[in-house]
C-alpha cells in the first residue's frame, strides 16, 4: 500500500526530468567545416607565444660595446698587456657562472656549474643537512574548536530524559614532541574538554574534563640506534635514505663537482691565453712571409722593367701568387675561427669582459722553454689522491656503504616499546581559587591533586613474513656498493693511463719544439742563400718562393709547437691533480655574516665542558679530515688527529704515504724547474 501511494509522485518526477533534459538526442562530436571555422578559446589563447616580463640583465659596459674587429690593423690598436695570473684572477672575480669556450650556457643553462650549486644542496629543504636535522625538532600541534549542538531524541516524554539535547562543547588539545637520535619519541600531551547540556542526571550543568600526560615509544628493532637515525633518518621507508650523514655526503660531492668545474674553467683560461700568443705569433710569421713575398715580387718587376735575366712573365706571376698566397693566410690569421681576433674574444668571454672595449689584450707571459723532469711515481701517487674525481667517487663508496649498514639494520621486526603515564581530572570551573570541601570544583586544581591517574605499558610487535622487501633493499645496496667499487678501480685505471699520455706530450712537444726551432733557423739560412743565388742568376724563382713558404711554415710550427709544450705541463698537472695549486688557485667557504658570530658567542655561554671528555662515546666517523692539497705531496694524506676505526671494529685503514718528487713549476719564474 505504501508503495501505491507513492507512485504518483515518482511520475511527476520523471515528467520534471525530461523537461528539464529535453527530448532531443545528444549531438555526435565530428570534425566538420563548421568546426573548423568557429572561434575556440584553445586554439587563440592556450597555444599562442608569450614573453615573460623579465628584464634584461646585461651589463651596461657590454650593452654599449663597439663593434667587433674586423681588417682593422692590430698594430694601430692599443694593447693591454696582460699575464697569465691577472687573467685567472680577473676570470675568477667576473661573474657567479663558470664559463666554458663552448658557450653550453645558452642551448644547456641548467648544466652550468655556478658558484650558488653548493648553497643550493646545502639548503635543499628535501635532502640538505638542515632538512635532515629537522626530523630531529621538537614538533608542536595544538586544536581549539567551540561547537553548539541541538539533536532530538527519539523517546517518549520522560522526566529524565528530555526531548532534545541542546549541548555547547568545546575542545583543546595541545601537544609536544621531540625525536631523539636512538630514535625515541617523547611526547607531552594535555587536552580538556568543555561540556554544557540539558541532561539532569549531571552533577553540575557544565563541566571540565581533562589529562596531562606523557609518552615515551622506544624502537628496539627496526628504526631503532644512532647509527640507523644518522644513516636513514626517522621515519625512513625500506630504501629511502635521507639522514644527516647522507645529507652532508651529497654536500661534499656538490663541493667536489664544483672543484670540478672550477678545474675545467681554468683549463679553458689557460687553453685560451696560450692560443692567443700563438695567434700573434703566427700572424707575425704570416705577415713577415707576405712582406719577404712582396719584396720579391717588387724585385722581379724592376728587373722585368731592365729587360734583366729573371724578369720574365712566369717568374712575375709565381712571385704575385706567392703573395696573394700569404695575404689569404694573414687576413685568416687575423679573422678566422682560430685567428687572432676570434680568440681574443674567447679569452674576453672567460674573462667577463665586453666583446670588444677598443683594447687588444696581448699576453706577456714567458713560456717555458726548459725542460721539465718530473717523478712518475711521485706523479701517480699523487694523481691517484689528489684527483677531484677519485675524491667525488670515494664519497659515493662511502654513501654507499652507509646505505648498507641502514639496510641491514632495517631487515628486522618493528618492535617499539611503549611506556605512557596519565593525570585525569574533573571540574565545575577551568581555574578557581575557591575549594569549599568540593574537589570537582576546578579542572586543574583536581588534576594536581592527583587523585586520579593512570598509565600504560607495553610492546608493539609488527612484521611482514619473510622481509621480502627489506630483503631486497640489502642485495639493492649490497650491487650498489660492488657497482661504485668497480668505477673507482675504472677510475684509477683511467687516470694512469690519462697521467702517461700527458707525460708522453711532455716529452712530445718538447722534442718538436726543439725540431722546430732548428727548423726555422735553417729555413732562415736557406732563404738568405737562395735570395743571393736568384740575385746572381744561379737559380729559379721557384726555389726562393718554396724557402719562404718553408720559413713561414717553420715559424709558425715552432710557436705551435711551443704552446703545446705550456699545453701539455698544464695537462700534466691536471691529470696529476695539482692544477688549481699550480695557479695558486684555494676554495674555501665565504666569511659569514657578522650576527652568526655573535649567535655563536651567545650560544658558547650556555655550554658547560665535560669533565671526562674521554668517557663520551663518539660514532664511527665518516670524513677523515679537511682535504689540503699541499700537505697531500708533503708525505701525508688528509686524516683527522685520530684515525677513526671502521664500523665493524679492527684496525683502522692503512693510508699509503706520499713522498711528492714530482714538478711544481713557479709561476712567478717559469722558466726554472725542480726536479
Amino acid at each position: 500500500m505504501r508503495l501505491l501511494r507513492h507512485q504518483p509522485m515518482r511520475k511527476w518526477l520523471c515528467l520534471l526530468l525530461a523537461a528539464a533534459t529535453g527530448c532531443s538526442p545528444v549531438k555526435k562530436f565530428s570534425f566538420t567545416d563548421t568546426w573548423e571555422s568557429s572561434p575556440s578559446y584553445h586554439r587563440a589563447v592556450a597555444t599562442q607565444i608569450e614573453y615573460p616580463s623579465v628584464g634584461s640583465c646585461l651589463v651596461p659596459e657590454v650593452a654599449a660595446a663597439p663593434p667587433p674587429l674586423a681588417l682593422e690593423n692590430p698594430s694601430e690598436l692599443p694593447a693591454r698587456n696582460i699575464e697569465l695570473n691577472e687573467v685567472i684572477r680577473i676570470a675568477l672575480r667576473s661573474g657567479d657562472v663558470l664559463r666554458s669556450l663552448g658557450g653550453n650556457v645558452v642551448q644547456n643553462a641548467q648544466g652550468i656549474t655556478t658558484n650558488f650549486d653548493p648553497a643550493i644542496t646545502e639548503s635543499n629543504p628535501l635532502g640538505g643537512v638542515e632538512a635532515a636535522l629537522s626530523a630531529f625538532d621538537a614538533q608542536v600541534s595544538g586544536q581549539l574548536f567551540w561547537q553548539k549542538n541541538n539533536r532530538p531524541n527519539n523517546t517518549t516524554f520522560l522526566i529524565f530524559q528530555p526531548q532534545a539535547l541542546e549541548q555547547t562543547a568545546a575542545t583543546f588539545n595541545y601537544e609536544l614532541s621531540k625525536r631523539t637520535a636512538t630514535g625515541a619519541t617523547l611526547t607531552a600531551r594535555h587536552n580538556v574538554l568543555y561540556d554544557n547540556n540539558n541532561n539532569p542526571a549531571r552533577l553540575f550543568p557544565s563541566d571540565y574534563t581533562g589529562f596531562f600526560e606523557a609518552v615515551y615509544r622506544q624502537p628496539l628493532l627496526q628504526g631503532a640506534g644512532v647509527d640507523f637515525n644518522r644513516i636513514a633518518g626517522p621515519n625512513s621507508g625500506i630504501g629511502q635514505y635521507n639522514g644527516v650523514l647522507i645529507a652532508r655526503i651529497n654536500t661534499d660531492i656538490s663541493l667536489a663537482d664544483f672543484e670540478q668545474g672550477i678545474i675545467t674553467f681554468i683549463n679553458d683560461v689557460e687553453t685560451a691565453y696560450w692560443d692567443l700568443y700563438f695567434a700573434y705569433h703566427n700572424l707575425e710569421a704570416q705577415v713577415a712571409g707576405r712582406n719577404s713575398a712582396l719584396l720579391t715580387w717588387q724585385r722581379i718587376k724592376e728587373l722585368q722593367k731592365v729587360g734583366a735575366r729573371g724578369g720574365d712573365a712566369a717568374a712575375e706571376a709565381q712571385a704575385s701568387s706567392q703573395y696573394y698566397l700569404f695575404d689569404a693566410q694573414v687576413k685568416d690569421a687575423l679573422m678566422g675561427g682560430l685567428g687572432l681576433y676570434a680568440v681574443e674574444q674567447e679569452l674576453r668571454y672567460l674573462m667577463g669582459l665586453p666583446p670588444a672595449d677598443g683594447q687588444l689584450l696581448k699576453p706577456t707571459s714567458t713560456p717555458m722553454e726548459g725542460e721539465v723532469i718530473y717523478d712518475w711515481y711521485a706523479a701517480l701517487n699523487d694523481a691517484l689522491l689528489r684527483r677531484v674525481e677519485i675524491r667525488r667517487q670515494k664519497w659515493n663508496i662511502k654513501r654507499r656503504e652507509l646505505e648498507m649498514i641502514a639496510a641491514r639494520l632495517n631487515r628486522r621486526p618493528t618492535l617499539d616499546f611503549l611506556g605512557l603515564y596519565r593525570y585525569r581530572g574533573l571540574g565545575d570551573d577551568l581555574i578557581t581559587t575557591e575549594v569549599a570541601g568540593n574537589s570537582f570544583r576546578s579542572l586543574y586544581q583536581n588534576i594536581f591533586d592527583g587523585d586520579y591517574q593512570e598509565w600504560q605499558a607495553g610492546i608493539e610487535l609488527g612484521y611482514p613474513v619473510g622481509l621480502r622487501q627489506a630483503s631486497s633493499a640489502v642485495a639493492s645496496a649490497r650491487w650498489n656498493l660492488a657497482r661504485e667499487q668497480a668505477v673507482l678501480r675504472e677510475q684509477e685505471l683511467r687516470i694512469s693511463h690519462n697521467l702517461s699520455n700527458s707525460a708522453r706530450q711532455i716529452s712530445r712537444s718538447y722534442e718538436l719544439m726543439q725540431s722546430n726551432f732548428n727548423r726555422q733557423a735553417s729555413d732562415r739560412k736557406q732563404v738568405e742563400a737562395l735570395e743571393a743565388r736568384y740575385e746572381n742568376g744561379l737559380d729559379n724563382i721557384n726555389f726562393l718562393l718554396q724557402a719562404q713558404q718553408q720559413l713561414a711554415t717553420s715559424q709558425s710550427s715552432y710557436f705551435r709547437a711551443l704552446v703545446d709544450y705550456q699545453l701539455a705541463l698544464r695537462d700534466f698537472h691536471r691529470e696529476k691533480g695539482s692544477l688549481l695549486h699550480y695557479n695558486q688557485i684555494g676554495l674555501s667557504e665565504g666569511a659569514w655574516p657578522a650576527p652568526a658570530y655573535q649567535d655563536a658567542i651567545e650560544r658558547g655561554r650556555f655550554f658547560t665542558p665535560r669533565s671526562n671528555p674521554e668517557a663520551v662515546q663518539v660514532p664511527s666517523s665518516v670524513s677523515s679530515g679537511r682535504f689540503n692539497p699541499t700537505h697531500v705531496g708533503a708525505g701525508q694524506v688528509p686524516t683527522t688527529s685520530d684515525q677513526a676505526v671502521p664500523a665493524g671494529g679492527g684496525q683502522p685503514d692503512a693510508t699509503p704515504q706520499v713522498n711528492d718528487e714530482s714538478v711544481l713549476m713557479d709561476r712567478e719564474n717559469p722558466n726554472s724547474a725542480e726536479q
